[in-house]
């Protein structure tokens, strides 16, 4: 006789888990390439260089690596929505340019009043680098332009303009009082500039994360159609999110320019890379709709770490371009890995 009795189902062979590369994987998928590339430059500077991890090192790569820190954080905000912006070295430089001559302008007509002078100029080079970022919002969220195409057109007008102003020739001339506090001054033996930084990133997180526009970068990034549809206004989430990226862009050119003590047109040129490979390291997707704001302050610290370890093991300033460049390729080639190593965990 038949047994029609039903015998439950046989329970799926379960995937076999454990072991390091195991971990690693998992590890990989979680926290992104940019620890394990943290481990390795501490591990080889430490060995090139016996001054590497002194304290005194340490707080002189933070000071070095506040002005790519800001203007990374709104270069994240760039490719959180899906583009980046090629202008930020442009508006560090238009910005430096314009803040210096306002503020030497009003320093020679009232000598008296250095911090009103100091105040007008910031204002005026911060003024000079955001109207930079709101054309390239325009273009990008109104016209349609690539965001490619956008900002290295505004890169060529914006160091055109600066060159146009200053013939090429650094600007002097600010009170003396703009460098001691903005550039070489400290509190409690930490650089002014970290302040700024600090505050800063801690507005930013509070506005990303804690406000629904914060969240709207992710969602027009994620996936543009779905987020209009939705009810969020893209075209102008797209909008301030480049005249963002210019604000962070021009503050770090004021600081840049106190810590000169000059006006320079030709400062920030390594800056869109070097704020893309931040980003990109610290595990912000180039699709867009990914990655985390304080991922990108370890980025921008690691970079400042691998120039401060180069700088010590005495490798030339051409090399340190190369591996910057190699470091970004790296960053690219592990992010679609994870993005497979999920697609599996997920299977």
């Amino acid at each position: 006789m038949a047994d029609n009795t039903a015998h439950p189902a046989a329970p799926a062979p379960a995937r076999k888990t454990g072991g390091a590369g195991d971990l690693l994987k998992r590890l990989f998928v979680r926290l992104g390439i940019l620890p394990f590339l943290l481990v390795i430059a501490i591990v080889v500077f430490t060995l090139l260089s016996d001054n590497f991890l002194t304290p005194r090192n340490l707080m002189n790569v933070l000071r070095q690596s506040v002005y790519l820190m800001i203007v990374s954080l709104g270069q994240m905000l760039a490719l959180l929505t899906g583009g980046f912006d090629l202008s930020v070295g442009t508006i560090l430089a238009l910005s430096s340019v314009v803040g210096a001559l306002t503020m030497s302008s009003v320093y020679a007509l009232f000598p008296e009043m250095a911090g009103m002078a100091i105040a007008v100029g910031c204002v005026a080079g911060i003024a000079a680098g955001v109207s930079i970022g709101m054309v390239n919002g325009l273009g990008v969220a109104f016209f349609n332009v690539s965001p490619f195409m956008m900002s290295l057109g505004m890169a060529s007008v914006g160091f055109g303009i600066a060159l146009y102003l200053t013939g090429g020739v650094p600007v002097y001339g600010m009170p003396q009082a703009f460098g001691d506090i903005f550039g070489f001054g400290s509190l409690f033996g930490i650089a002014t500039p970290v302040y700024v930084a600090a505050l800063l990133v801690l507005g930013l997180y509070a506005f990303l994360y804690w406000t629904p526009q914060g969240r709207y970068f992710y969602a027009v990034g994620g996936n543009a159609k779905a987020a209009s549809l939705s009810g969020i206004n893209t075209g102008g989430t797209l909008f301030l999110t480049y005249t963002l990226c210019a604000f962070f862009a021009a503050v770090s050119g004021m600081l840049l320019t106190a810590r000169l003590d000059t006006g320079e047109a030709n400062i920030g040129a390594s800056m869109p890379l070097e704020s893309i490979a931040a980003c990109v390291i610290a595990g912000v997707s180039l699709r867009g709709g990914v990655g985390r704001l304080e991922n990108v302050v370890l980025g921008a610290l690691f970079i400042g770490l691998v120039q401060n370890g180069m700088n010590l093991a005495r490798i030339e300033s051409y090399l340190q371009t190369v591996v910057l460049g190699t470091l970004l390729i790296l960053a690219v080639i592990a992010d679609q890995i994870r993005l497979r190593y999920v697609a599996s965990l997920k299977d």
